[in-house]
């Protein structure tokens, strides 16, 4: 196949593991990261949290319990509960002791991996406070790899805005499940030109308005290729998908 012939699709560079290959391996942990790396992902999309000691871990929930052995609320551990914590076993008993990583962790193999990543910022109830999470989080990534390009996303206009403030070079997406009418103003306030969108609010006519407007767009969480057929003539930008292997073969 020629490459006039190819397919629409995302270039390689724009398919990023969601909370890494996690159709694969346990999510948000460093198994799934190499499963991403494997699959021939170059970005991981993951979520961060605190613990009560102000501990950053990598975690969707704001409790232990849909993804690990062990029952509990972030707010009530702090690392030393980490060393019981099975985040593997859940998922299939070959993961069976797959530790649930810290941030420092997941950054240190992400650069081993040669892997980029997109930082979901997961403000919680038991977070001190938006500063707290956001200079833990900057703090972790000043001891990045020099090579690893990172997205900071959050459905927290907020959020990011702190992050802006802390490093103004921070790539910052803004996380909808659907667009709201003053999409166009809520960017400009952070300031941000990328949008990680619920693939399953897309348009043809919102993906035209966006790129008129330089906007980045790219759709989660999408795990078929052909329900996104449509949309990439139309500008769609990237995709997060628990399957990164779907649409890079």
């Amino acid at each position: 196949m020629t490459i006039s012939q190819r397919k629409p699709g995302p270039s390689r560079d724009e398919v990023q593991a969601h909370r890494g290959a996690s159709a694969a391996a346990p999510e948000n942990t460093v198994a799934a990261f190499r499963a991403a790396a494997a699959q021939g992902a170059g970005w991981v999309e993951l979520d961060v949290a605190l613990l009560a000691d102000g501990t950053a871990v990598v975690i969707h929930d704001v409790s232990v319990d849909r993804c690990s052995s062990s029952k509990g609320m972030l707010g009530d551990m702090t690392i030393a509960d980490l060393a019981s914590i099975d985040a593997g076993s859940w998922f299939d008993p070959t993961f069976k002791g797959e530790p649930l990583p810290t941030l420092a962790k997941a950054i240190e193999s992400l650069g081993e991996l040669g892997l980029n990543a997109n930082v979901e910022i997961k403000q919680h109830a038991h977070h001190k406070s938006l500063e707290q999470l956001t200079e833990t989080v900057h703090s972790h990534l000043q001891a990045r790899p020099a090579q690893m390009k990172i997205i900071i996303s959050s459905f927290d206009a907020a959020a990011l805005k702190a992050m802006h403030k802390l490093d103004p070079s921070y790539d910052l997406g803004m996380l909808w499940s659907q667009i709201p009418d003053d999409w166009v103003d809520v960017l400009a306030s952070i300031p941000s030109t990328t949008i990680h969108l619920d693939y399953t609010a897309l348009s043809i006519e919102f993906l035209n308005e966006a790129r008129r407007l330089g906007i980045k767009v790219r759709a989660w969480t999408c795990n078929e290729p052909q329900r996104l057929a449509a949309y990439w003539d139309a500008g769609l930008t990237g995709v997060i998908t628990d399957d990164p292997g779907v649409f890079l073969n």
